[in-house]
């Protein structure tokens, strides 16, 4: 018995950027949400046109910024108030001005590693293989080629239909690829 082969997708491949672009307006104005587009180098409009405006990663470095700037504090406030604490010149146990410089740096740290393993998670990394690496013609992303890529579990994705409009749309060469 053989193993039944998906289609992971469709690549399409466009002589320009701007043949892209058209072709990634249009693709949307179709229904299709999800694809990405790859070129040689970076083209500002690209991550609009694909509908990429809001990044949950801020947020998540606030709340671990926060967390840092709390377990820093509440460190702090552990071992001089509850675990051993020492007076030392009358001083007041929970002074948090003493307590700033950990809090702050507390805070960096675990901002910074949220910031990092976040990207990661969000970008879904590491990923050491790409189904668009099993396109015969991707290698020419590097060299000046521009690709659209259409993921089959869009809902509008059809195996027949969406070839048809890639080459409608000016696409030089046009492929299904397998998961």
């Amino acid at each position: 018995m053989s193993k039944r082969i998906s289609p992971w997708g469709l690549v399409a491949e466009f002589p320009s950027s701007a043949a892209l672009l058209r072709a990634i307006e249009r693709s949307r104005a179709e229904g299709y949400e999800v694809m990405d587009a790859f070129s040689p180098y970076p083209i500002e409009e690209i991550s609009e046109a694909l509908g990429h405006h809001h990044s949950r990663l801020p947020l998540l470095v606030l709340i671990g910024a926060t967390i840092g700037g709390l377990a820093g504090f509440g460190l702090q406030y552990w071992t001089s108030v509850i675990d051993y604490p020492l007076n030392v010149g009358g001083r007041p146990l929970n002074s948090i001005i003493a307590f700033l410089p950990v809090i702050f740096e507390c805070t960096i740290l675990f901002g910074a590693l949220t910031a990092v393993f976040g990207m990661l998670a969000l970008n879904g990394l590491p990923r050491p293989h790409h189904p668009v690496f099993n396109s015969s013609r991707f290698a020419l992303a590097s060299q000046g080629a521009f690709f659209l890529a259409i993921e089959a579990r869009d809902p509008t994705f059809s195996i027949s239909a969406t070839p048809e409009l890639m080459v409608e749309l000016g696409a030089s060469h046009v492929e299904v690829v397998d998961d």
